[in-house]
């Protein structure tokens, strides 16, 4: 089911070290096949369910030491063993797409933080268990960028997940600030509307900052390649502010020239 994506941020660039390139894109082609499983095409649920147990249970042949025939489990196999990575990890992902497929809403922010530790989060902890640094406050610092970078992406994408009949939004949160999903059926973006996008931007911003010590604790070029991404977040929440929340006319998206722009002083901040 090939699918072709925008991504906000770069994968495996040049300026990550040569030898992480490989298992971390090992690691997104596995996501990201994962999660067009729920995501992608006309299928019908228990279609989507079935395909995501099938990728369970060759990670329980990975972890039981199993051969696997299929290709890309043979180099998750080898990317699991040769860098010793916690395979539940991976089984984390899974569970949040079957998520995907049966839950639609979510009540408050607890609810969509519990959702964010299985579908964004293990992908920072993988990336700072690659680079043996797995403390505890390299994995604190990690959940707070990745759930971040995933509320951001939700709230990019208000409007493309409404038309697949989900909506991220804490429903609680929508009805403290007077919004109801009749208003984002007809993408009435007005003053209740833009209070609550910019309640939860600012949410993201603190939480997606919070995470800066990790630039200093992974080395080197990962270290810059991370100033990257939250300049990329930051530049994604300053261009929903600049449309003062309506992103159901203007999907907020990063160009080359937000990275050129912005690049350079990233990687010195």
């Amino acid at each position: 089911m090939p699918v072709d994506h925008y991504e906000n941020f770069p994968v495996a660039s040049l300026l990550l070290p040569a030898p992480l390139r490989q298992p971390i894109e090992v690691i997104y082609r596995f996501a990201r096949t994962a999660d067009d499983f729920a995501d992608e095409g006309d299928h019908s649920d228990a279609q989507r369910l079935a395909w995501l147990t099938a990728y369970r249970l060759q990670l329980a042949r990975i972890e039981r030491g199993e051969a696997v025939e299929d290709p890309l489990f043979r180099e998750v196999a080898r990317v699991i063993h040769e860098h010793d990575l916690p395979i539940g990890l991976f089984c984390d992902l899974l569970d949040a797409f079957s998520q995907d497929v049966v839950q639609k809403r979510y009540a408050n922010i607890r609810e969509l933080m519990d959702y964010c530790r299985r579908s964004a989060n293990p992908i920072g902890r993988l990336l700072v268990h690659l680079n043996k640094r797995a403390s505890d406050e390299a994995l604190a610092c990690s959940d707070a960028i990745c759930s971040a970078l995933q509320l951001i992406n939700f709230w990019q994408d208000v409007a493309v997940d409404w038309a697949k009949g989900r909506m991220y939004l804490p429903q609680d949160e929508i009805a403290r600030f007077g919004v109801t999903e009749q208003d984002i059926a007809a993408a009435n973006h007005g003053q209740a509307w833009q209070a609550l996008m910019t309640f939860q931007c600012d949410r993201a911003r603190q939480m997606l900052n919070s995470g800066r010590p990790l630039t200093r604790i992974l080395p080197g070029r990962m270290g810059l390649e991370l100033r990257l991404v939250l300049a990329g977040g930051n530049a994604i929440l300053d261009k929903i502010s600049a449309v003062k929340g309506d992103v159901f006319h203007h999907r907020p998206v990063l160009t080359k020239w937000d990275w050129l722009v912005r690049g350079p002083a990233a990687l010195f901040a």
